[in-house]
C-alpha cells in the first residue's frame, strides 16, 4: 500500500502542467554536485567551478538532473558522468588514505582508485556506438586519458577536492548545462531497456524486469541535521529470503516502480521539501492523491513557525478551523485521500514509525481536535499553539531534542491523525519532569490536560473533562491540592513582597513531596501560612484565607491531607497548580456598568 501511494503520487508529480513541479523522469535523478569540472572540445581543463552556497553551517551544492546513480556496495561501481573525486580523479579521501597508512594497507587503497577511475571510464565506453559521437563524451574521454593530477593543482578549487571528495560532474564549454544533460546522452539515460520482462510487478500488477537492488533513501534523520542512506526494502542476508529467491526477487517489483517510489520519497524527503516534518526521531512526510491546500500546510500546523513570521502557524491553523467549520479548503475537496509516512533509521534498514490514510476531512478534524484538546491559559508572550517539537522537547531531560524517547514522537503523532488517546508515556514523562524540576510549564500543563480529557472521552468516565482556565468547580482531590499549594506559595510570595524577593518558594523544595505524598508536607505548609499572613495587609489577608477555605471545603477532614497521590492524580495536581497559578496573573474582566450599580 505504501509503495503503491508512492507510484501514484510520482505518477501524479510527471504529469504536471509546471514543468519546475515535475519529478524527473525515469533513468534520472536530482544529485547535489559539488564542482564542475568545464571541459573545451578537445578535452583540456578549462576551469573547476565551486556550485555550493552557504546554508547555515554547512555548505550546499548546486542540485542538477543527471543520470540515475548506482547502488553502492563495497565493490566498484560508477555512476554514469558523475560521482565522487575517487571515481572521477583517482584523487585519494584523506580520511580513508589515514586509515589505510594506519593499516600498512596504503598500496591496497591506491590500487583500489586506479581500478575506480577504470570502472568510471568504462561506464561511458560503454554507451551505445551513436552515443560515442556525442562532443561531450568525446571530451570527457579525452580528458580522462590525459588526466594529470598535477595540472589540476593550479585550480583554488582543488584543495577543498582533496580535503572532502566531493561529487564532480562535467560541464562542456558554451553549455549551459552538464555534458550529461545534453539530448543525446539524456536519451541514452531514459531508454528501456531491452531486457525481456521476467516477473509480475507487485505495485503495477504487470510484467516488469524485477529490480534487483533498489536505491537507497535519503532524508531520513539519524540525528539532527544528520541523515542515513538505507532502503525500505531490502534483503541483506540469507536468512531474509525465502524459496530459493535472493534480494528484490522476494518481493518481486518493477524497475520502473522501484524508481517511481524511491524518486518520489527522496523528493518528498529533500531538505528543502515543504512536505515534510521531524517530529522526535520520525521523518514524516504527508502528500495527497490530487493537489491540496493541506499539502502545504501540515508544516506550518505542527512545525516551529520561522523567526521572521512567527504567526505564520497561527494563520496555518486558523485556516484549518475555517475549514473544518465550512468544509471548503482554500485548495482540494474534503474527500481528497491523504497519506502521512513516518519513518526512522534502523540497523539494516529504514522502520516505519507509522502509517496513516484519510480524507483530508477527517485528517482536519483530528488535527483540530488535536489543537482544541492543548488549548490551556497562558502567558501572552508564549505562543497560542504548540508546535510538536514544543511538546516533545517540553518532557524531555533538559528540554534538549536528543533526549526525546524513541518512538515517543509516532506515537504521538499516529494518536492525532487517528483522534486516539495520547500515548500514557506523553503524560507519566509530562508529570515526572514537572516533578524533578519543580515546574509545570505551558507545554507540560497542555500535555497533561490534553491526556486526562482523551483518557476520560475515550473510557466515557463520569469525571468532568477540564477546562481550559480554573475550575473551581472541580472537586478532584489531585487538582484541589494543587490549587492549594499555589495558593500556599502565592501567600510566601505575597509576605516578602512579590515574586522576585524570594531566593527559593515553597515550590523550589516541596513540589515532588507536595504532588506524590501529600500528608508529608501541607500539615507544615499550612502551619508556615499563618505566620506568612501575619505579615499582608487586612485585606489581602482575608481575600487569601477565604480562597484556602473555598479550596479546602471540598475535602472530608478526617482524610485531609491524602497520604498519596497516584501517578493520574499527580498529573491532576499539576493541572490544578499550574491553572490557579495563572488565575493570579490574569487581569480581571472590567465589570460593566449593570454590574457596578
Amino acid at each position: 500500500m505504501i509503495l503503491q501511494a508512492l507510484d501514484a503520487y510520482y505518477r501524479r508529480k510527471q504529469a504536471d502542467p509546471d514543468p519546475a513541479k515535475r519529478l524527473p523522469a525515469e533513468g534520472l535523478v536530482d544529485k547535489e554536485i559539488s564542482f564542475i569540472l568545464e571541459l573545451d572540445a578537445s578535452g583540456a581543463l578549462l576551469d573547476v567551478s565551486d556550485t555550493r552556497s552557504i546554508d547555515g553551517k554547512k555548505k550546499i551544492g548546486q542540485r542538477f538532473l543527471v543520470p540515475q546513480g548506482v547502488k553502492k556496495t563495497s565493490g566498484v561501481a560508477a555512476n554514469l558522468f558523475w560521482d565522487n573525486a575517487e571515481y572521477v580523479l583517482g584523487v585519494p579521501d584523506g580520511k580513508k588514505l589515514d586509515e589505510s597508512r594506519s593499516k600498512n594497507k596504503e598500496d591496497d587503497y591506491r590500487q583500489r582508485l586506479v581500478e575506480m577511475r577504470a570502472a568510471f571510464r568504462s561506464k561511458i565506453a560503454d554507451l551505445p556506438a551513436p552515443t560515442q559521437d556525442d562532443a561531450g563524451v568525446r571530451a570527457v574521454l579525452a580528458f580522462l586519458d590525459t588526466l594529470d593530477e598535477s595540472a589540476l593543482e593550479r585550480f583554488p578549487a582543488f584543495a577543498d577536492i582533496q580535503a572532502s571528495n566531493p561529487v564532480l560532474s562535467f560541464r562542456l564549454s558554451g553549455d549551459l548545462g552538464l555534458i550529461c544533460q545534453r539530448p543525446a546522452l539524456v536519451a541514452a539515460a531514459t531508454s528501456n531497456s531491452d531486457v525481456a520482462p521476467d516477473g509480475i510487478c507487485l505495485v503495477r500488477n504487470e510484467a516488469a524486469v524485477i529490480e534487483r537492488l533498489h536505491p537507497a533513501i535519503v532524508g531520513v534523520w539519524d540525528k539532527p541535521g544528520a541523515t542515513v542512506q538505507k532502503n525500505i526494502v531490502s534483503f541483506n542476508r540469507d536468512a531474509f529470503n525465502s524459496y530459493g529467491k535472493a534480494q528484490g526477487a522476494n518481493a518481486p517489483l518493477g524497475k520502473a516502480a522501484v524508481f517511481a517510489y524511491t524518486t518520489a520519497l527522496n523528493h518528498l524527503l529533500a531538505r528543502d521539501s515543504s512536505q515534510r516534518i521531524q517530529v522526535g526521531d520520525a521523518s514524516t512526510v504527508f502528500w495527497a492523491e490530487e493537489e491540496h491546500a493541506l499539502e502545504s500546510a501540515i508544516p506550518d500546523l505542527f512545525g516551529e513557525p520561522p523567526k521572521d513570521d512567527p504567526d505564520r502557524n497561527v494563520r496555518a491553523i486558523e485556516a484549518l478551523y475555517s475549514a473544518v467549520h465550512t468544509g471548503k479548503f482554500a485548495m482540494g475537496g474534503p474527500g481528497t485521500r491523504f497519506h502521512v509516512l513516518g519513518l526512522a533509521p534502523n540497523a539494516a534498514r529504514i522502520s516505519i514509525r507509522f502509517w496513516e490514510t484519510a480524507t483530508a476531512a477527517e485528517l482536519a478534524q483530528c488535527i483540530k481536535q488535536h489543537f482544541d484538546d492543548l488549548d490551556i491559559v497562558h502567558a501572552e508572550y508564549e505562543p497560542r499553539y504548540l508546535s510538536l517539537f514544543r511538546l516533545l522537547t517540553g518532557v524531555a531531560v533538559l528540554n534538549k531534542a536528543d533526549n526525546i524517547p524513541p518512538n515517543l514522537g509516532g506515537e504521538v503523532m499516529r494518536a492525532i491523525l487517528e483522534g486516539l488517546s495520547y500515548p500514557r508515556t506523553l503524560m507519566n514523562l509530562a508529570v515526572t519532569r514537572c516533578r524533578a524540576e519543580q515546574q509545570v510549564s505551558y507545554a507540560r500543563a497542555a500535555i497533561i490536560k490534553a491526556s486526562v480529557n482523551r483518557w476520560i472521552r475515550f473510557r466515557q468516565s463520569p469525571e468532568k473533562e477540564f477546562l481550559p482556565m480554573l475550575d473551581p468547580a472541580n472537586i478532584n482531590p489531585g487538582y484541589r491540592l494543587g490549587r492549594l499549594f499555589a495558593t500556599l506559595e502565592r501567600i510566601q510570595e505575597d509576605a516578602a513582597g512579590g515574586t522576585g524577593r524570594l531566593n527559593a518558594t515553597i515550590r523550589d523544595r516541596y513540589y515532588g513531596a507536595a504532588s506524590s505524598t501529600p500528608a508529608a508536607v501541607f500539615s507544615t505548609l499550612l502551619r508556615l501560612s499563618k505566620h506568612h499572613l501575619g505579615k499582608l495587609s487586612t485585606g489581602l489577608a482575608i481575600s487569601r484565607e477565604r480562597l484556602i477555605g473555598e479550596i479546602m471545603d471540598g475535602f472530608d477532614a478526617a482524610s485531609f491531607p491524602p497520604r498519596i497521590l497516584p501517578l493520574p492524580d499527580q498529573a491532576r495536581f499539576a493541572l490544578g497548580y499550574y491553572q490557579q497559578r495563572q488565575a493570579f496573573f490574569t487581569k480581571s474582566e472590567p465589570k460593566n456598568q449593570e454590574e457596578s450599580q
